[in-house]
């Protein structure tokens, strides 16, 4: 079964607070971006990389590329208005519809091999796939009056991605048009009526969005934390 990943790097970096969008930093001596396509890329299972990246970025992202020497195969689809939008356009390269596809977060350079390996495997099983991790800390539930309860954490879990489906599945609900309360791919393939799994993820699959963020991203690098 043929494998796509589409990997979503419309970012900013406005809470980065840098003039660099978040998804070209360097981390331990490569762009944030390279690190996310070179795991997928070495994990084993070989899939078609579709990278999302708003217009404006993408002669950027070849002049990186050039810089670097990076060779990795990939497509490059235009970003839209939201990420729903941007992965809508990267299914547009997604030619076979008997497919599975993950959808992964460009500043995600972090997800284990092995859970890349068993969400692609539950996902041509015909199932929607999230890993989750989770929650540590205690969590309180803030009401409309401002005021908070204390909400058993055992009853939640932490999303991350890649979140992998069947291509077929992952297009229709696309089709469907976009909602404000979509968070992610699973919420848009919930809303058309499909149940979602839970798959095991890592820890150190974190999203690197502010400068903290890179301080424990270098750490985790330098670990390579994600073999």
């Amino acid at each position: 079964m043929k494998r796509y990943v589409i990997i979503v790097a419309g970012g900013k970096g406005l809470r980065m607070g840098a003039d660099l969008p978040k998804q070209f930093i360097p981390l331990a001596g490569k762009p944030v971006l390279m690190r996310t396509l070179e795991n997928f890329a070495t994990c084993g299972m070989p899939a078609d990389i579709v990278l999302v990246l708003p217009r404006d970025h993408q002669e950027y992202w070849r002049r990186l590329c050039g810089e670097y020497g990076f060779r990795v195969p990939h497509r490059i689809a235009d970003g839209g208005e939201t990420r729903f939008h941007s992965v809508r356009n990267g299914l547009l390269l997604v030619d076979d519809d008997d497919a599975v596809v993950a959808v992964h977060d460009g500043v995600r350079p972090f997800v284990k091999h092995d859970v890349i390996r068993r969400c692609f495997a539950m996902a041509a099983a015909g199932r929607a796939v999230v890993p989750v991790t989770g929650v540590v800390d205690s969590v309180r539930r803030m009401g409309p009056d401002g005021r908070s309860a204390a909400v058993p954490r055992g009853e939640y879990r932490l999303v991350q991605t890649p979140q992998v489906f069947p291509a077929r599945m992952l297009k229709e609900a696309y089709a469907c048009g976009y909602s404000e309360d979509f968070t992610d791919d699973a919420s848009v393939v919930e809303a058309a009526g499909i149940d979602v799994e839970l798959a095991e993820g890592n820890r150190e699959n974190i999203k690197i969005t502010t400068p903290f963020d890179l301080i424990v991203a270098e750490a985790l690098c330098r670990r390579r934390v994600w073999e």
